[in-house]
């Protein structure tokens, strides 16, 4: 960084009252006092993507226009999803150039203050691309995750390194992706990499030094609660067992307990040799934020071999569900169904089909064990949703005023599910999946031109009531949609999808009051933050961050 423009971030933060300010752990657990600051990944730590601001509404969100872009410019350039939402406090925006740059902004002009430009392992290995969806932060330190495996420390001042530790080899799959999450003196992660043999793990980092605190397996070992659901210990399928994490967990400060999804097991498509329901793979689970000791998990589909990763995110809200005061946990599982689960026991109170379903068959026993009717097979099975799945790991949303939850989905996708005859033989750094379904709708194909029928699957944004899970309306899009939604207090929702078009929607309708053509995928979540007490929206699309404001 130059001179001149570390005195114009100093002067930038001088002017916001930034430089001495500390973004504390109590400054974290009260964001909602500060919603004209964005502090973490999903706004809060209850994961709603939810804004009490309030300058943007219905009768003006047709006069937003956009107010600057900022492009791309990672050395490798790699810009083939642009994941990531920027975090917004004290006067300046920070954010994550893919796949693992990060950028200080004037989030009024677009200005960039400093770069941190960081060079992957060249053994790192993803799956499904080369991205980062985010920023954690810490006093005056920047946290983020990198593709080969690496968790950095960044002096949000300086844009320097403070400590960089690597939480496992990028030559086997270990990747860290997710935004992280701080909670107190900890900064938590858990690394990318089911489809390579992963054994997948939810860790806690100190965030002076790296050093580990604690570590929860989500592939349980020999003498760990939940190793039994990997049977024929012989085997031993669980050194290989995945349980991998790519979407930041949540956080209830009262309970002191963080909740994550969990991915899918390893193999992925054909489960012959990891007899048992797998746990706690495809689960949500509960930790002791300071131990990481579990109490309790949901597991939403066992023995999976559709690839329906629970990496979703778990909403939280205290609300009245069926007449009674609840603090629940919301779910839309990438398996098609909507949840409510009781986040301070783990007791399932809920579970409905927000898309088209065939997999199971729509019930439940008295555990919340969905029944499961179908399965891949050597001649083929046809199953919906598709292998992507009704949602993924783009955020949804819920609205406290509209009592709402909102969800990206691709609605009524299917998959052809092919089993091959055998076990499937791991080789450390390959692949460990299976027989690669066929579906209509492709996951990794967003500069492909959309020539589907309406018949194979479509885009949409839809509204669930939280105590029914029947859906309220529905936004249908001519694509499918990897967007998150950003709800507000002014009864709007703001998403996007594949085909390059971001929505204002009334959040209580669906009526779409506002569009922007931005060209690329728009493959983030949208995020709001104030400035000079004017409200502005940003969205990251293609290969640009795009920020928006009303007309003057």
């Amino acid at each position: 960084m130059t001179r001149m423009k570390l005195f114009s971030l100093f002067a930038a933060l001088a002017l916001a009252g930034g430089v001495n300010a500390q973004v504390s752990p109590e400054r974290l657990l009260n964001a909602k006092a500060e919603p004209g600051d964005w502090l973490l990944y999903h706004g809060n730590y209850n994961g709603q993507r939810y804004t009490t601001l309030n300058e943007i509404n219905q009768q003006n969100v047709g006069n937003l226009e956009l107010k600057w872009i900022w492009q791309v410019r990672s050395r490798g350039g790699s810009a083939e999803k642009f994941e990531a939402t920027p975090l917004v406090f004290d006067g300046v925006m920070y954010t994550v150039s893919p796949p693992n740059d990060v950028i200080a902004l004037d989030p009024k002009t677009g200005r960039v203050f400093w770069t941190y430009n960081y060079t992957p392992d060249q053994n790192a290995r993803v799956c499904c691309g080369r991205v980062n969806r985010g920023l954690a932060v810490h006093g005056d330190t920047l946290f983020m995750g990198a593709i080969d495996g690496h968790l950095l420390a960044i002096d949000r001042i300086s844009g320097q390194l403070k400590w960089d530790v690597s939480i496992g080899d990028p030559s086997l799959g270990y990747a860290l992706t997710v935004a992280p999450l701080v909670i107190g003196d900890k900064v938590i992660v858990g690394p990318a990499g089911g489809e390579y043999g992963i054994r997948g793990f939810i860790a806690a980092y100190d965030v002076n030094n790296g050093a580990e605190l604690w570590r929860f397996n989500t592939i349980p070992g020999p003498g760990e609660a939940g190793f039994e659901s990997w049977e024929d210990p012989a085997q031993e399928a669980w050194k290989l067992g995945g349980g991998s994490i790519w979407t930041t967990g949540s956080y209830d400060p009262e309970l002191n307990l963080t909740y994550w999804g969990v991915g899918n097991p390893g193999p992925d498509w054909n489960g012959d040799s990891r007899p048992g329901d797998n746990l706690y793979t495809d689960s949500v689970v509960a930790l002791n934020a300071d131990t990481g000791e579990l109490a309790w998990h949901y597991q939403f589909t066992p023995h999976d071999e559709m690839d329906y990763d629970a990496t979703q995110v778990p909403v939280l809200a205290d609300m009245v569900w069926n007449g009674n005061q609840r603090k629940v946990l919301m779910f839309a599982n990438r398996s098609g169904v909507f949840y409510v689960i009781d986040r301070t026991t783990g007791e399932f109170l809920l579970g409905k089909p927000f898309v088209a379903v065939n997999w199971m068959d729509g019930t439940f026993d008295e555990k919340g064990r969905p029944n499961r009717v179908l399965s891949p097979s050597p001649e083929g099975t046809l199953i919906m949703p598709n292998n992507q799945g009704a949602t993924n790991w783009y955020s949804p949303s819920y609205s406290p005023e509209t009592n709402l939850f909102y969800v990206p989905t691709w609605v009524d996708t299917y998959s052809v599910y092919t089993k091959r005859p055998g076990p499937v033989q791991y080789v450390p750094g390959q692949t460990y999946v299976g027989m690669y379904p066929s579906m209509a709708v492709p996951a990794l194909a967003a500069r492909l031109i959309n020539q589907r029928i309406p018949e194979e699957g479509t885009g949409a944004i839809q509204a669930i009531d939280p105590n029914t899970g029947e859906i309220v309306w529905r936004h249908v899009m001519t694509d499918v949609t990897s967007s998150g939604v950003l709800s507000t207090a002014t009864n709007l929702v703001f998403a996007g999808g594949r085909e390059g078009i971001f929505y204002a929607l009334n959040a209580r309708t669906g009526d779409e009051l506002w569009q922007q053509r931005l060209g690329g995928e728009v493959a983030s979540g949208p995020m709001s933050f104030e400035l000079e007490g004017k409200q502005y929206v940003a969205i990251s699309a293609g290969g640009s961050l795009f920020v928006f404001g009303l007309r003057e």
